[in-house]
């Protein structure tokens, strides 16, 4: 029996990687580092201080604690800058219409995201009423694939792992998903992701019914 649904953000719900990848380019850029689109995509589901080491090591930069959260803190202002104008018409097609299928089927909604801009960004494009549960990086220790985040989810929703669908587009979230015991989607292709109960390209055309019979096969 499924009670509950937890879904990730970026890359889910809404598509907000472009602002992470030109936010965290100028950060490279200002400290000599040469950043990609292909060395952003090793970020999905990664903290933020744990993407900042990432791209240091990349330019063999070194810094200190301090200096570190100067930079991510500026690494962040201007993400905020970049999302603050978002609509609804970020949100990815046919969520809207999922979360509508789960709240007619009596089923909880969950966040749980490393972003710690997760409300913002749900207030901006209008979906924040819908969750029952807001588990975001500003509640966790921990970044993915540790499962805390989906864990604190399960507890704050009083909802065993196993009656939990999780929804993700990251390798390292379903990797948290499956080690807390959850029931996990893959949001994505097959080429990029592994591990997930079932797989979807997206959530256009998809009912809850067609998850659950195939999540059931």
């Amino acid at each position: 029996m499924i009670r509950a649904c937890i879904f990730d953000l970026d890359g889910v719900i809404v598509d907000t990687a472009i602002y992470h990848f030109v936010a965290w380019k100028n950060l490279a850029a200002s400290l000599g580092i040469e950043f990609t689109e292909k060395n952003n995509e090793k970020l999905k589901g990664v903290g933020r201080m744990e993407s900042l080491d990432f791209i240091l090591s990349l330019g063999q930069v070194q810094k200190d604690e301090s200096e570190m959260l100067v930079l991510a803190h500026n690494k962040n202002e201007h993400y905020k800058s970049l999302i603050s104008s978002l609509t609804e018409e970020a949100i990815l097609p046919g969520i809207k219409v999922f979360f509508d299928e789960l709240k007619e089927a009596g089923v909880f909604i969950a966040l749980g995201s490393s972003s710690k801009n997760a409300r913002p960004v749900l207030e901006n494009i209008g979906l924040k009423s819908y969750f029952d549960v807001i588990v975001d990086g500003t509640n966790i220790s921990r970044s993915k694939p540790d499962p805390e985040v989906f864990e604190l989810g399960a507890q704050a929703l009083e909802i065993p792992p196993v009656e939990i669908i999780v929804f993700e587009d990251a390798q390292a979230g379903i990797d948290a998903a499956k080690t807390g015991g959850f029931k996990c989607v893959g949001v994505g292709s097959a080429e990029e992701l592994s591990g997930a109960d079932i797989l979807i390209p997206g959530f256009e055309g998809l009912t809850y019914a067609h998850l659950l019979n195939q999540l059931k096969q």
